[in-house]
């Protein structure tokens, strides 16, 4: 039975963090087993001039100040050219919202990747979106199928913050507000385009806001069934105007396994260790999520918050397999891509591979 916006808010006001973290992992073994799945990537900042200026953000420079840069067309194919050699399946570009640039600059930059790399383009937050239909002139609706014609795969879940209009008008009031982020999801997932939904926690919001965007995320996905995964970071507040204090693993855990207990209509829970941490992102498994999300063979944004942990192929494997699951790589729809099976017995073998409906030959030795 789905929980009620009343009793959820008690369960994640009163309820106890492990007996949470074990209702939240049922759930996570009944629909995937003992697979745990991670992606290899690369976030590209095409740029870091941005007119938002959000008080959260570290990231963000003024035009014409020291630091600001735009990249290059070919600086942008050179970075996901070592992407796909380090064996990457998906680029996620992002950056501020360039006052100068024209739609058409976005467009030739999609074509170009697809016309030289076959890679997933998961990529520019609704924020970014509507800042592109709003200088072209054009519908968000428009500027969507302008851009998946052009190579847009998919939109990644950013900007999204905490969907509750008090709470961005306090950390973010030049941002586009909760109704936008939703209206650009509700295109894209009318033409066929999937997305993921973010959260970030942190800013002082209350635990009714963080369930309020929960069920809001809830609400539109019964509606188009567009969102592949949910994630949830937490805020870095160093080198910010905004400030403040990292909120606690235990904040974190509990959170996180709310999402998963909650959002019963989004497949896909993931663990950051970006924003928590290697040993934080292990105990993530153990509390809902499925997934940790990319090794990020770049990451500029929470770097440029004072927070920075590196992660590789090797580490991820390592990190899966201490928690007791069956690493997998995936691909940008979820898709396995190979299995990694060191010290993994033939039962676990088998139930990893029923749970994806994958051949046995896509084990890998490790």
């Amino acid at each position: 039975m789905r929980l009620t916006d009343k009793d959820a808010l008690q369960l994640f006001s009163e309820g106890d963090l492990l007996e949470l973290g074990k209702q939240a992992d049922a759930i996570r073994r009944e629909k995937f087993g003992n697979v745990v799945t991670f992606i290899i990537d690369r976030n590209i900042n095409y740029t870091n001039i941005c007119q938002n200026e959000c008080k959260f953000c570290a990231f963000f420079r003024r035009a014409n100040t020291a630091g600001a840069y735009l990249l290059t067309h070919e600086e942008i194919l050179q970075k996901v050219r070592e992407t796909i050699d380090a064996h990457g399946t998906q680029v996620m570009i992002q950056g501020g919202l360039h006052p100068d640039l024209e739609l058409s600059w976005y467009e030739e930059m999609l074509r170009l990747i697809k016309k030289n790399f076959d890679v997933t383009i998961h990529s520019f937050t609704a924020t970014e979106i509507l800042h592109f239909a709003n200088k072209a002139g054009l519908s968000v609706l428009e500027t969507l199928k302008r851009l998946q014609a052009a190579g847009l795969d998919s939109l990644p879940g950013g900007g999204a913050e905490i969907l509750v209009d008090d709470v961005r008008k306090k950390i973010s009031p030049k941002k586009i507000m909760t109704d936008d982020w939703f209206a650009v999801m509700r295109a894209a997932h009318s033409i066929g385009m999937k997305s993921t939904a973010t959260m970030v926690i942190g800013f002082g919001e209350s635990l009714s806001q963080r369930l309020e965007h929960m069920e809001k995320i809830r609400r539109l996905q019964d509606e188009t069934g567009g969102f592949r995964a949910f994630i949830t970071w937490s805020y870095q507040p160093k080198n910010t105007q905004l400030g403040g204090e990292k909120v606690s693993a235990w904040d974190y855990m509990k959170t996180l396994a709310m999402t998963r207990i909650f959002m019963d209509n989004v497949d896909h829970i993931q663990g950051s260790w970006v924003t928590q941490g290697e040993q934080v992102g292990q105990l993530t498994l153990a509390f809902g999520a499925d997934d940790l999300g990319s090794i990020m063979l770049e990451e500029n944004v929470v770097r440029a918050a004072g927070t920075s942990f590196e992660m590789s192929v090797r580490k991820m494997v390592d990190l899966i397999f201490s928690a007791g699951r069956v690493p997998a790589q995936r691909n940008t729809t979820y898709d396995v891509l190979r299995f990694f099976g060191r010290r993994v017995t033939a039962q676990e073998k088998f139930s990893a591979i029923n749970s994806h409906r994958e051949p046995s030959n896509f084990f890998v030795d490790y």
